[in-house]
């Protein structure tokens, strides 16, 4: 039986444990995008955790989903996260920072830009905006001649985080945004070569990926997905044969993890572990659901096979958390009214645990 506090090999990272920190948006980040001195302190808090995985990063303008996250493509940008991975670095953690692409998930009062798609095709519900938050808009739906540049965003944004002293990136192919939207069968309605078939519809995630590897190595990519997660409106048919294909392709680039969402039936979880030779990191419960991750959820994950198990919010208000799951010690509650605030307040005022001398 695998424990949460063994060490595990991923590439040529020696994790200590197979705890992961899950990206998860603060929207904390400076004027044009960039990472602050508090990111730096918040991140290099949390370093005990055996890989941390950052907030979404945009590797474009186009990209940007929401007001106040940060960039990888200027080079400000990519100086300003130098503090933070050598702040990580210092407390002896390692970290890899999210690429994360909105696609129609976004809104020209953010980027100044008509959000792009796959198809025309709108999200449902409302994002939010400098000025609050408003309907997403019809997104503009990309040539086919476009969208080879967008999936090689990431592979630029990838260069820009290994040169800013990240440890490696995770593509964000989950969540509806756009890795998602092209894997999905209603919010892509494409006819092309990334359209239709489960072949054409796991086109644009496989040569991001590729792309990625090609620029910064294979043990230094990632990639997170939601199988049958209905996420912003997106949907999926043929959940299992869409993710098998994709899972073969991804173990022919022998990238270094895959990181599956719970959004599907254990079921068909435990059957594209089976398909996935390489590290699994699992997060076991759905990202705004009323239950966070717990040691009972995480070594029911490894039973079933898992190497890694990510966990969210409790990484928010508990920057202790490995040693709290260790010791079994209370986790403390996160005050959910700051998720998106701002400030330092709910993002660097949550204290390590007092234990008894």
């Amino acid at each position: 039986m695998k424990s949460l506090f063994q060490r595990h090999q991923l590439g040529e990272l020696t994790l200590p444990n197979r705890v992961v920190m899950a990206p998860m948006s603060r929207v904390r980040a400076a004027s044009g995008g960039l990472a602050t001195p508090s990111m730096a302190t918040y991140y290099a808090q949390r370093a005990t955790a055996g890989l941390i995985v950052t907030e979404g990063v945009q590797p474009s303008l186009i990209g940007q989903s929401n007001p106040g996250t940060p960039g990888l493509h200027t080079e400000e940008q990519q100086a300003s996260w130098q503090p933070v991975t050598d702040a990580v670095h210092a407390n002896g953690g390692r970290i890899f920072a999210q690429i994360m692409h909105g696609g129609r998930v976004s809104h020209p009062d953010t980027t100044g830009m008509r959000p792009v798609g796959p198809s025309a095709v709108p999200a449902v519900g409302e994002v939010f905006t400098p000025t609050g938050p408003q309907p997403v808009p019809v997104p503009r739906a990309l040539e086919t001649s476009e969208v080879p540049a967008h999936a090689r965003s990431y592979a630029d944004a990838a260069r820009r985080a290994v040169d800013a002293g990240f440890d490696g990136v995770e593509l964000h192919g989950a969540n509806g945004y756009l890795i998602s939207q092209f894997l999905s069968s209603n919010a892509n309605l494409r006819t092309d070569r990334y359209g239709g078939s489960v072949a054409h519809r796991i086109r644009f995630a496989v040569e991001a990926v590729s792309e990625t590897v090609d620029a910064v190595g294979a043990a230094r990519t990632g990639i997170r997905l939601s199988p049958g997660g209905t996420f912003w409106g997106v949907r999926e048919t043929e959940v299992t044969e869409l993710y098998t294909a994709l899972l073969a392709e991804l173990a022919r680039l022998e990238v270094a993890f895959v990181h599956l969402e719970a959004t599907t039936d254990e079921e068909v979880l435990v059957a594209l572990r089976r398909a996935w030779p390489g590290t699994l990191v699992m997060n076991p419960v759905l990202p705004m659901g009323p239950k966070q991750t717990g040691r009972s959820e995480a070594d029911h994950w490894l039973g079933l096979g898992a190497d890694l198990i990510s966990f969210g919010r409790a990484f928010i208000a508990n920057p202790d958390l490995v040693e709290r799951l260790r010791t079994g010690v209370p986790v403390a509650p996160v005050d959910e009214a700051t998720y998106y605030q701002g400030g330092d307040a709910g993002y660097l005022t949550y204290p390590a645990y007092q234990y008894s001398a």
